[in-house]
C-alpha cells in the first residue's frame, strides 16, 4: 500500500522536486509580480470592454460574436486566475495549504484551457462560414449555448483532474519540477492535448489562408468583380495571419516547456523560463481582445460609445450611420469575415 503525504506542507513537495522556494522578496520576485499584475489588470479591462460591447450592440447578437464573447470571458477569467497567482506566489507560496495551492493551479489550467478550446471553436466556425460564403454561421442560439457549455465543462474537467487524483501526493518520484504537486504524466497529457489543438488550428487557418489567396487570384482575373470584395479578402488574410502568429508565439513555448518537464528531461532547465512562458501565454489573452475585436469597425465604434459615455452627444466620437448602396451591401467586412454578392 502506497504512503501518501496529504499532511505535508507545500515546501515539502518543492524540496522534493528541488524547486526553489524563497522566504523573502527578491528584486526578481517583485518585478515578476508587478509585471504580472499590470498585465492582469489590462487583460481584465480589455476583455470586459469586449463583453460589454457584445451585450449592448444588437449587431453582435450572432454565433461568431457569442463565441468571441465567450473567448473574452475565458480571457477575463484567465486575468483573474493570473492575478490570484500573483498574490500567492514568491515567498507567499510556502505559506499556502495544499488545497489553496491546487486552487491556484486549477484556476490557471481551467482558464487557459477554456481560452484555447474557444480559439479552436472560433477557427472551425470561421472555416465553415468562409467556405460557404456567409457572413454569419447559421448555427442556432441553442447550439451555440450547448457549444459554450461544452467548452467550459471541458476546461473544468482538465483543470480539476489533478485536484481529484492525478497528482503525485502518493508518488513523490513522479512529481514534476514546474508544478511540484502535479504528476509528470498529467503535464505530458495536458501539453500534448494543447499541442494537438494547436496543430488543428494551424491546419484550419492554413486552409482558410490558401483558399482566400486562391480566390483572390481567380477573382483578380475578372475586371468586373467588386473592389470591396478584394479589400475584404485582404483583411481576412491579415486577420488570419495575425491570429495564427500571435497564438503560436504566445503558446508554443509554454507547452514545449511543460512537455519537457512532463517527460522528465534532466538536462532541460525548465524552471529558468517557467514564469516567462506563463506570462507570455497570459499576454495572448490580451492579444485576443485586440485581434478579434479591434479589427472590427463596428466593434471599435461601440468601444468609443462605451468609453465616451459621459461625452456630449455632439462629440466627434458619436458614431454615424453610413448608408450603403445595393452593391456595397453584398460585401461587408466584420472582423475579416465576409459575405459576397450572388453575382460573384
Amino acid at each position: 500500500m502506497r504512503h501518501c503525504f496529504y499532511n505535508e506542507t507545500v515546501g515539502f513537495f518543492y524540496n522534493n522536486s528541488r524547486k526553489e522556494l524563497t522566504t523573502y522578496w527578491r528584486t526578481k520576485d517583485v518585478l515578476v509580480v508587478a509585471l504580472g499584475l499590470t498585465v492582469s489588470v489590462i487583460v481584465l479591462l480589455t476583455n470586459l470592454l469586449v463583453i460589454t460591447a457584445i451585450v449592448i450592440n444588437r449587431r453582435f447578437h450572432y454565433p461568431i460574436y457569442y463565441l468571441l464573447g465567450n473567448l473574452a470571458a475565458a480571457d477575463l477569467f484567465a486575468g483573474i486566475a493570473y492575478m490570484f497567482l500573483m498574490f500567492h506566489t514568491g515567498p507567499r507560496t510556502a505559506e499556502l495549504s495544499l488545497k489553496t495551492w491546487f486552487i491556484r493551479q486549477s484556476l490557471l489550467d481551467t482558464s487557459l484551457t477554456a481560452s484555447v478550446v474557444n480559439l479552436l471553436a472560433i477557427a472551425v466556425e470561421r472555416h465553415q462560414t468562409v467556405f460557404t460564403m456567409q457572413l454569419h454561421s447559421k448555427m442556432s442560439n441553442q447550439r451555440v449555448t450547448i457549444l459554450i457549455f461544452c467548452i467550459w465543462v471541458t476546461a473544468l474537467l482538465l483543470g480539476l483532474i489533478p485536484s481529484y487524483g492525478w497528482h503525485c501526493l502518493c508518488a513523490l518520484d513522479k512529481c514534476s519540477s514546474m508544478a511540484p504537486l502535479y504528476s509528470r504524466s498529467y503535464l505530458t497529457f495536458w501539453a500534448i492535448s494543447n499541442l494537438v489543438i494547436f496543430l488543428i488550428m494551424v491546419v484550419v487557418y492554413t486552409h482558410i489562408f490558401i483558399y482566400v489567396k486562391r480566390k483572390m487570384t481567380r477573382m483578380s482575373k475578372h475586371t468586373s468583380f467588386h473592389p470591396r470584395y478584394k479589400e475584404t479578402m485582404i483583411s481576412l488574410v491579415k486577420t488570419v495571419t495575425i491570429i495564427l502568429s500571435a497564438f503560436v508565439i504566445c503558446w508554443t513555448p509554454g507547452q514545449v516547456v511543460l512537455l519537457l518537464d512532463g517527460l522528465g528531461c534532466k538536462s532541460c532547465n525548465v524552471l529558468a523560463v517557467e514564469k516567462y512562458v506563463l506570462l507570455l501565454a497570459e499576454i495572448n489573452s490580451l492579444i485576443n481582445a485586440i485581434v478579434y475585436s479591434y479589427r472590427d469597425t463596428e466593434m471599435r465604434s461601440t468601444f468609443r460609445r462605451i468609453l465616451c459615455f459621459p461625452c456630449p452627444r455632439n462629440s466627434k466620437y458619436t458614431p454615424t450611420v453610413v448608408k450603403l448602396n445595393t452593391a456595397d451591401r453584398g460585401t461587408l467586412s466584420h472582423n475579416g469575415h465576409f459575405t459576397v454578392d450572388s453575382s460573384i
